[in-house]
């Protein structure tokens, strides 16, 4: 459990639950929680963030529903099993999400297609793998 760490942000325009679900998809997403990996429990999560049980218990919850983790009476929860390409069109997602932004930003600021494509390749160059 050492891979989950979650920061809350009391600026945020984000409510607490929500933060705790992006932030717990995004360690699934990136692998730093793996299939089967076993969560804090509810009350756990809740003492360490030092928030409401109910609001950890809605953030699982939202998790569960969306396929993310797996609850067992009475042994807690782990992250879900997910197929392959199920988690390659998760990672597609967040990354047309930002794409999408990025493209808003450049068409209100003026920017040109060949620009924004000159930029995307010169990050990926400094900083894609």
């Amino acid at each position: 459990m050492g891979a989950l760490n979650i920061i809350l942000s009391n600026s945020s325009d984000l409510p607490i639950y929500q933060q705790i679900v992006d932030q717990m998809r995004g360690a699934i997403l990136r692998g730093e929680l793996t299939e089967g990996a076993l969560l804090p429990s509810i009350r756990a999560l809740a003492k360490d963030l030092r928030i409401s049980v109910i609001t950890t218990g809605r953030a699982y919850d939202e998790l569960e529903r969306e396929g993310y983790i797996a609850s067992v009476a009475g042994k807690g929860s782990f992250v879900a099993p997910r197929s392959q390409e199920l988690l390659h069109e998760s990672r597609l997602g967040m990354v047309e999400e930002k794409l999408s932004e990025a493209v808003r930003c450049a068409c209100t600021l003026g920017v040109s297609r060949t620009e924004v494509n000159r930029l995307l390749e010169l990050i990926y160059e400094e900083d894609g793998k």
